[in-house]
């Protein structure tokens, strides 16, 4: 049996939903559909720019929780994060995808694997661009640890 692909529009309209729930204080509801989002076979299948605009938005966004008190939601939600991540950080090896990949895993409290992931997308920068915000923000995260 041949799965059908998400199209784009659903994908949009699945995160605008997740962020609505964010945006009414609904964190929890949140999480559970960052988890059912990305651990679906559909969210790998999607283009990698969809896909990190999607994690973008989890990952990085402004007024979540503390991470070094997660909810168990946001624990899911950033385990089911790995998975896709992984992919994008193996398949196209973008530094930034390595900062997000990173934040997951303190998140989860794996800091020598935050660790690793960090240094390595900061090394990717460096060659590419030492000055960049990207290089400063890794550097901060690995000053963390």
């Amino acid at each position: 049996m041949v799965r059908r692909m998400a199209t784009k529009e659903e994908l949009v309209q699945t995160v605008k939903g997740i962020v609505k729930h964010w945006r009414d204080g609904q964190l929890d509801v949140a999480y559970q559909g960052y988890r059912d989002l990305f651990s679906s076979p559909e969210f790998g299948q999607h283009r990698p720019e969809d896909q990190r605009s999607a994690l973008r938005l989890m990952i990085m966004a402004k007024g979540a929780p503390n991470p070094d008190r997660p909810t168990e939601p946001m624990i899911e939600a950033h385990r089911a994060a790995v998975s896709p991540l992984t992919d994008l950080v193996s398949n196209h090896g973008d530094p930034a995808d390595h900062e997000m990949l990173g934040v997951c895993h303190v998140v989860l409290g794996n800091m020598e694997s935050a660790s690793a992931i960090f240094r390595a997308g900061l090394a990717i920068e460096r060659q590419r661009n030492p000055q960049s915000d990207l290089c400063g923000s890794l550097m901060k995260r690995i000053s963390l640890i």
